[in-house]
């Protein structure tokens, strides 16, 4: 009988869950100030006097960041490792929030977003390539979707305690209270976060220049997997994205004739539904990988389904059972989109993991920021019609399924390929 040996492969055990641990508190901190406009898009309005179009600019203006910054993203923590881009994004997005705080205008408080947007970015990619240097390859999908966990987690602190703060103490104290957490982490990551555990130092990548980074793309992009990651990711991600970003609360509260505290409550649903299914998810996808596709394609279409009977519900608002089936299934967006980096994690070198994951995080947020300018364009111009403005998510959603489709069969060709040449390599130690 033989075992597996696989060079390299971290042991993980407590001490990666506690480096781990540390390095996720930054991400975990990072959504609570993404999401905190989500609670307040309506006091922002007020705030800076601004209409439907210019309030989605905050975050289509953060989300582009955001999306931007992915693949230089990759390519940095590739190069510098996680501890110096975390230890940058906590400081930037710290930074952000400070300046939101304190905006006494429309202008100040967009470059402000920006700059939340900017450390933000640094986050998510950081926590993937320190799960993939501290665990074994096999828990990568439950390190991942626990990474998508604990962001729902902040989405979750942002909704219950930031919403309870900013009508409690106002504007700017509740967002330069909140901003002392990014304080906190920061001098976490600088105490306690290693890039790696001792002997499983990566082999040093040698600065080749401008030349370099476009072979890294261009490599990452050319793996199949690669763009069937971005595009599952771009298709899952944005429908909860959107609803907990920005125009949940106004499609709930001026659409359905909610009181904010009931669409509160609808919020929070989402957010516990997506950290109950990213549990069952991780666990269905580390142990049946044939899984992965049918579970994004089926959060797609449940979605779209519940979409359509909330907006073309016959009467003037859509039965309370009906929002809240709706924004349970929209849990499940978040936990579905994390299964991209399932597909786009194997297709890729250990030297191209962040590179990789960067091209496949920028799906949904394009998505997202898509979709976001377009409700936002559509409320304006039809009157508040929200019906009409939230069906463009039917749009972005059929142009996403129709390139996973496209791309499928090419990336279990190449998965294939791979899987027999790791047999080929694999060496069998003698029980």
């Amino acid at each position: 009988m033989s075992a597996v040996a696989i060079p390299g492969d971290p042991p993980g055990g407590r001490r990666a869950l506690a480096v781990w641990g540390t390095g996720v508190s930054v991400y975990f901190v990072a959504v609570i100030f993404r999401t905190s406009l989500g609670v307040a898009g309506l006091d922002a309005a007020d705030r800076f006097h601004v209409n439907a179009s210019a309030l989605s600019t905050f975050s289509i203006l953060q989300l582009l960041v955001y999306a931007g910054m992915q693949i230089p993203v990759g390519l940095l923590v590739d190069r510098l490792g996680t501890k110096k881009v975390l230890a940058l994004g906590a400081v930037l997005f710290t930074a952000g929030q400070l300046g939101f705080a304190f905006s006494p205008t429309y202008g100040t408080a967009l470059a402000s977003r920006a700059l939340l947007g900017c450390g933000d970015a640094l986050t998510f990619i950081s926590v993937l390539r320190l799960g993939s240097r501290w665990f074994p390859a096999r828990r990568g999908p439950m390190v991942a979707q626990f990474a998508g966990l604990v962001g729902m987690a902040g989405n979750l602190v942002s909704t219950l305690v930031l919403a309870r703060l900013l009508h409690g103490i106002g504007w700017t104290t509740a967002f330069a209270g909140s901003a002392a957490a990014g304080a906190v982490v920061l001098v976490l990551v600088l105490l306690f976060l290693k890039d790696h555990p001792e002997g499983h130092e990566p082999e040093p990548l040698p600065h080749q220049g401008a030349a370099y980074v476009r072979r890294q793309i261009a490599a990452s992009w050319r793996e199949p997997g690669t763009r069937l990651g971005l595009w599952v990711h771009f298709t899952t991600q944005f429908p909860a994205m959107v609803f907990l970003l920005l125009w949940g609360l106004p499609f709930l509260v001026e659409a359905q004739g909610l009181s904010r505290a009931v669409a509160g409550e609808l919020l929070t649903l989402v957010v516990l539904s997506n950290m109950v299914v990213g549990l069952v998810y991780g666990q269905i996808v580390a142990r049946h990988h044939g899984a992965r596709l049918p579970l994004a394609l089926g959060t797609v279409g449940t979605t779209a389904a519940l979409w359509a009977a909330t907006l073309a519900y016959p009467g003037p608002h859509a039965p309370m059972w009906l929002l809240i089936v709706l924004c349970t299934v929209l849990g499940a967006c978040g936990p579905a989109s994390m299964i991209g980096f399932d597909f786009a994690r194997p297709a890729n070198p250990p030297e191209r993991q962040g590179t990789a994951s960067g091209i496949t995080n920028m799906g949904g947020f394009v998505a997202s920021m898509t979709t976001l300018f377009a409700i936002g364009v559509l409320l304006d111009a039809t009157g508040d019609d929200y019906s009409l403005a939230f069906s463009v998510v039917f749009v972005l959603q059929a142009a996403g399924v129709s390139q996973i489709l496209r791309l499928r069969r090419q990336a279990a060709r190449r998965e294939r390929e791979r899987l027999v040449a790791s047999r080929v390599e694999t060496v069998h130690v003698p029980a």
